[in-house]
Parts: C-alpha cells; structure tokens; sequence
C-alpha cells in the first residue's frame, strides 16, 4: 500500500493540485477526502474532487476568482480554467453559460457531527478547525481518508482503519452503524452502491443495523433515493445488488413491487420463478453494457405477471398463463419510475419497451408486414433496443442468446429498415416529368421510370438530372410495344437486385428465406 501512495501525487489534476496550493500558501490546511482519496489509492480515476480545509467558506471565496457558494452546507464550489476547454461539471445555468472551459472542485471548511431528527439533514451545520471532527461525521471508513500535499511533503491521515478496509475489500461504517444510519438513512443504499460498484462484502454488524433501520429509508426523498438505485442498476452487477436490497429489508420500502415475483412459478420453459427470471435478465443487460433504460426493462418487463397468473391444467400438472401482463408489467414500470422521479423520457421509452417486449412468438408465421408495424410501433430509433431487451428475456429463461428465433428476428428487422430498391431513388421523378418535360402521367410514363431505374442501377453515376431528362425525351418517342417492353425488363432487373439483397441478409444471420 505505501508504494502506492508515493504514486498518488502524480494522479492529481493540476487544477485541483492548484486550489489546495493556493489554500496552503494562504496559511490555510487542505486536504483532499473522502471518494477521490479512495479511488486514487484503488487506482480508480475519480469523477468528483473534494477538498477540505480550515478555511471559513469566506476565506475561500476571496481566495479564488470565480467561486459559487449558495448552500447552507459551507461547501463552495470553485472554477478552475482549464486548457482543453472539457466541460467537466456545471453548477447552475450561469457557470454553464459563461463558463464553458471551467473544472468545478467543492471545498468544504471542517465541519462538526450533528443531531439529524429528520434522518437526513443535520439539524445545523457547525465548523471546526480540526481534520479528525471531518473526518469522524463520514459514513463509511473507505470514505473517511484525507489526503494533504505540501512543499514539504505529503501525507495520508488514515484514522479509521481504511486503508485495511480497501485491502480486505470490506465496507465499514466510521463509528457505529446505527449512528451513522440514524443521521441520514441514504448511507444503506449507498452500502449497498458501494458494495457492488467496488465489489465489496459489507461487514457483519453493518449489515445488522441495516435489517434493523430499513424502514427508515421511508423517510428520504425519492429523489436521493433515484440516484442511488439508478448508481447500483448502472453498476457491473446489478442483480446482486437488487438482492441485497431485499434482503436488507431495504427493497420492500422502495420497489415493493419486485418482491411479488418471490415464489411466483412460471410454467413451460421458465425454470425459475419471475424474481429469478428478472434479475437474470438484468444481468445480462449488465453483461452486456447495455444503458439504463434497456436494463431498467430486463428488470421490469416480467413486473406484471403475479398479478396476470392463472393456472390451469389437471389436477396435480399445474400449468399457468400470463395473458396481458406486458400490459400490466408497463403500468406498473411507469408508476414505479414516476414515484422515483424519473425523467419522463426515460419512463416514457422503459414503458414503451416492457410493453412490447412480447411482440413476437412465432418466427415461420410472422410477415414482414407485422415487422414493420412493430417497427412503427415503437420507433426506428429504439427497435434494437428492443430487441435487447427480448434477449435479456431470453437469457433469463435459461436459454442461449444466439438462437435461431433471435438470429431470425434480426434479420427481418434490417429488411424491413432497409431502403427498398424503387424510382424514388431517380434524380427525377412524375411531377419533374410533367412539368419539365411535358410528359403526361399514365402507363407510359411507369414504364419510362423502370427503364430509367434499369439505367440506373447498371451505371449509378448516370442518376443525374440533366443524363435522366436527355434520356426520358429519347425514351418518350418510342412505340408503346417497345417502351413497355423496357419497362418491364427494368421491373425484372429491381426484382432480381432486391431478392440479391435480401439473400445477402439471411446469409449474413444464418436463416431461411422469409415468405411475406
């Protein structure tokens, strides 16, 4: 471990090695703590730099330039210029507006614990001028280290064992747990965000205070309560970080409705119950590195189907159906991730694909026409999203993902995307024809497109306007007979070229030719 700390000073940004040296020249303490520390010791790049130092956020603020200080909590955020003009937090509107090239670093003076009777804000914010008053009010050990460069040196102040808890991957509270939890009840599910974003055990007694105070995540506003769930779904193994939330007790209190497919047995190729299935299809989302609302939809789509079982069968060979749950499994998506605080295009598109997650079922009888109509149903934009989410189905009822039916529904999705070969490809067209050329419309002029697409399709770089008007004249002195004959051996050719195409698909995907 100490090998890595002489290693850490050259991780530090500029900017952020620039605010603690224009703090520590103004006579002033500052470290850099809590997340930052934790991930430059686990070789992590951080996302957020904090600092902390014995400065009031007065000083701070005359300290730096431009500085945004508009909270109860003392912290001020200072912005950095930097050279590569990377955006790479914002503020407010104004920091965003005018200050396009800035890094944003909180600096926060020492503060002291507090009472928290609500269980989620201090009841008021007191400063110190000691580091250990800082660094005892963190929630976890991981979290309670402090780092500090000077012209003389730097140094690790590691007073609550962290450093051995990084090595034991093990997460600890600072102090006692039901201390912790009791100021501001986040710190379970943020347990929990680290446990399965670090990989993580959490330690014996911190997970018995969390069976004992769950119910007080009742008291957190949905809003913090999103950006943790949202963290642990986004994170390498959401599916262990769902159970741990129900067996936390924590689930219960937030998505209750995950807890209804616990014991719900599925019939026919379901070998798990919808609770297993589900998280199963979440982690293959995970898996595959897919975004939040294709996993957030692998974990609800199946949400519905307690509620829509009914069993049938014989006596003793119980069998059950699920008829309209993706129906049922979408209102309840919608109503979950709405009580969350949700975006509402996130809801919007989560909901679109759990509600049309069953949208085939039968490989040899579906037409290209049903493609298409799912195709507009759901939106160009988001048809392989659902086709993701089908896979994570799939794999979540013990099967492969590369199936025939998969392979099968791929490629009839790209034939029904694909441009088809047609006249609207011509530079020219009917209207350009009657008012240009004075053709009048009628079968000479659909023979003379064809004819012209011929033309086309054996030489594209005759598909300009000035090579297709010279030809259609020529074209428009011929007979009848021979003007229909060209037009019919130009519909042969589009024939020919488009069953080419769509023969190079089913190659592609490995499947037999789909009959409309």
């Amino acid at each position: 471990m100490e090998t890595n700390l002489k290693n850490l000073i050259s991780k530090i940004p500029k900017e952020v090695s620039h605010v603690t040296n224009v703090l520590e020249k103004a006579g002033f303490e500052a470290y850099l703590v809590g997340g930052c520390v934790r991930d430059l010791i686990m070789n992590k790049k951080p996302k957020d730099w904090d600092i902390t130092t014995n400065a009031t956020p007065e000083d701070i603020v005359g300290l730096f330039e431009k500085t945004v200080y508009e909270n109860t909590f003392g912290t001020v955020a200072v912005c950095i210029p930097t050279k590569e003009g990377v955006i790479h937090e914002t503020i407010d509107k104004d920091v965003s507006r005018e200050t396009p090239e800035y890094m944003i670093i909180e600096v926060t003076p020492f503060r002291l614990e507090a009472k928290y009777t609500d269980f989620r804000h201090p009841d008021e914010v007191k400063f110190s001028n000691k580091l250990e008053d800082d660094l005892k009010r963190r929630d976890f050990t991981i979290n309670a280290l402090s780092y500090r460069v000077t012209g003389k040196g730097h140094n690790l102040t590691d007073i609550f064992d962290g450093l051995k808890d990084i090595e034991n991957k093990v997460l600890r509270t600072v102090g006692k747990p039901d201390e912790r939890f009791g100021e501001d009840a986040l710190r379970m599910l943020r347990a929990v965000r680290f446990a399965v974003q670090l990989n993580f055990s959490i330690s014996e007694e911190t997970v018995k205070s969390i069976l004992k105070n769950s119910n007080l995540i009742k008291k957190i506003s949905a809003e913090r309560i999103h950006d943790e769930f949202v963290k642990i779904i986004n994170s390498q193994n959401p599916s262990a970080g769902i159970v741990m939330l129900q067996k936390f007790g924590l689930l219960k209190n937030i998505i209750p409705e995950l807890e209804e497919g616990i014991g719900c047995m599925q019939s026919g190729e379901h070998v798990h119950d919808v609770w297993q299935h589900s998280l199963y299809a979440l982690q293959h989302a995970a898996d595959k590195n897919w975004p939040l609302e294709i996993r957030l939809a692998a974990l609800f789509h199946d949400i519905g189907k307690p509620k829509s079982r009914r069993e049938e069968g014989r006596p003793g060979k119980k069998q059950y159906t699920f008829y309209g749950h993706e129906v049922i499994s979408a209102r309840m998506a919608k109503k979950i991730m709405e009580r969350l605080k949700f975006p509402k295009k996130e809801i919007e598109l989560v909901s679109k694909l759990v509600r049309n997650h069953m949208f085939f079922s039968d490989t040899e009888l579906i037409t290209l026409s049903a493609v298409r109509r799912i195709i507009v149903k759901i939106g160009k934009e988001n048809i392989w999203d659902l086709m993701h989410v089908r896979e994570c189905d799939r794999v979540g009822t013990s099967k492969k993902e590369t199936s025939y039916r998969l392979r099968k529904y791929h490629a009839m999705i790209e034939e029904a995307l694909r441009d088809p070969i047609s006249v609207s490809q011509l530079k020219i067209n009917g209207e350009f024809m009657i008012q240009e050329l004075g053709i009048k419309p009628g079968p000479r002029m659909g023979w003379i497109l064809s004819a012209l697409l011929e033309e086309v399709l054996d030489d594209p770089s005759k598909n300009t306007v000035e090579h297709l008007s010279e030809l259609t004249k020529s074209l428009n002195m011929l007979g009848n007979p021979e003007l229909k004959t060209l037009g019919e051996r130009g519909k042969e050719k589009k024939e020919e070229l488009e069953e080419r195409e769509v023969a190079k698909l089913h190659q592609k995907h490995g499947v037999r030719k789909q009959n409309n």
